[in-house]
């Protein structure tokens, strides 16, 4: 065995002959362990929230969204789409026509979006699993129906039993001036809203779902698309897929995947968790200076066995590795309790759900959720390390030269 360690473990057990160093020892341990755990915990919760704004984005984002780079619409012979519904994970290939509209519902009005959809939406999309009331039908033979998102509902105040429950749509002429007469500046048409939708505030107060039919007859299209959405198997590569697309797209278009759809969401997510991550490591480093002084104070404690080292012939390197593992023990043993406390946490919180969201009833979660990571604690383990090196050489350094020099 490695005579520095030996000793070094020796030391972190045993008693010294001052009471209040095995104390600081004591707190130093607890202090790296409570900082431990909620880094742990912190960075668990906060990758439970991201699973569920993801699995929410999920429902009404597609696995790959395929756009016009220069201009705001296409034709969909633009596409080779049969290519694409061929490839082995694609599941859904959609039509989309998206345009911002006025609606009106009984003296109510507000702007929207008016998301046009073919039918193969209402086949493929998990958004049925989301709707608050009504059901997920968009056409039936000649009839075209809506689906708003229930911030528009709310807001037109929609009354879903009414007999008269029709909501008009108003969408600027794409030729011809705009006049003091809405006939003649604006098409429009009326549609039964069937059902609400309720994913993310900000679809709910967003989107209107109709069909791509009634979207190209208000805007006075044939073929034309704002977009196409795509949606693969559950476990498909999602990359790999996506640069097959861009292939057969051209370069005309942007193939962009879920997160490159919310790409500026994501990135204050990852931003926000890594700033906590850094806040909660500014306070590890504040616990350190325990460490620091407890071995501070063992050096103190040690002069008569540093002596007798030496006079056995043990050389300044030596005695500086007894009491850098000695540092280092303090440390990675709070630091392995801070792990598991954190893990057993998470856990409890996973099964349980102890610690609920204040107003849980009015979100879909009601508890904090959590997602263990393996990386984060491998992430959490070697910054506590380094903290540990740091706060461990600091005093072996300074204190054992001094020695040296007063000798």
């Amino acid at each position: 065995m490695n005579l520095p360690f030996f000793i070094a473990r020796r030391y972190l057990i045993s008693k010294k002959s001052h009471n209040i160093i095995n104390l600081i020892s004591g707190i130093s341990m607890v202090g790296v362990a409570v900082g431990t755990a909620a880094l742990i915990i912190v960075l668990s919760v906060f990758n439970g929230f991201e699973s569920v704004v993801v699995s929410l984005f999920s429902v009404f984002d597609p696995d790959i969204e395929v756009t016009v780079l220069q201009g705001k619409t296409f034709h969909a012979s633009d596409i080779n789409a049969d290519k694409i519904r061929a490839l082995p994970s694609v599941i859904s290939y959609t039509e989309v026509v998206e345009e911002n509209a006025l609606l009106y519902y009984k003296k109510r009005q507000f702007l929207a979006t008016i998301k046009g959809v073919d039918s193969s939406y209402q086949e493929k999309s998990p958004i049925d699993s989301l709707l608050v009331t009504g059901k997920m039908v968009l056409q039936e033979d000649s009839l075209d129906f809506a689906i708003p998102g229930y911030g528009i509902a709310y807001f037109l105040d929609l009354d879903m039993k009414a007999p008269d429950n029709l909501i008009s749509v108003y969408i600027p002429k794409r030729k011809g001036s705009i006049t003091g007469l809405p006939q003649e500046s604006f098409s429009s048409e009326f549609i039964r809203p069937v059902a609400i939708f309720s994913v993310q505030q900000d679809f709910d107060d967003k989107y209107m779902l109709v069909p791509l039919r009634f979207a190209r007859r208000l805007l006075d299209y044939t073929d034309e698309l704002t977009g196409v959405e795509i949606r693969l198997a559950k476990g498909a590569d999602a990359e790999n897929v996506q640069e097959k697309i861009a292939g057969i797209a051209g370069p005309k278009f942007r193939i962009q995947n879920r997160f490159q759809q919310q790409e500026v969401l994501y990135k204050i997510m990852k931003s926000e968790k890594w700033a906590v991550f850094l806040i909660l490591t500014f306070i590890l480093i504040v616990a350190s200076f325990n460490v620091i002084g407890s071995l501070t104070m063992l050096i103190l404690d040690k002069q008569k066995d540093i002596g007798i080292l030496r006079s056995l012939g043990a050389r300044d390197g030596v005695i500086k590795k007894i009491f850098f593992f000695e540092g280092l023990l303090i440390t990675l043993t709070g630091a392995f309790a801070g792990l598991i406390l954190g893990l057993l946490v998470c856990v409890i919180q996973q099964k349980f759900g102890l610690i609920k969201l204040q107003g849980g009833g009015s979100f879909i979660i009601s508890a904090y959720p959590i997602k263990l990571i393996a990386t984060d604690f491998l992430y959490v383990f070697v910054t506590i390390g380094l903290i540990g090196t740091a706060a461990a050489w600091i005093p072996v350094k300074r204190i054992t030269l001094s020695l040296r020099k007063s000798l």
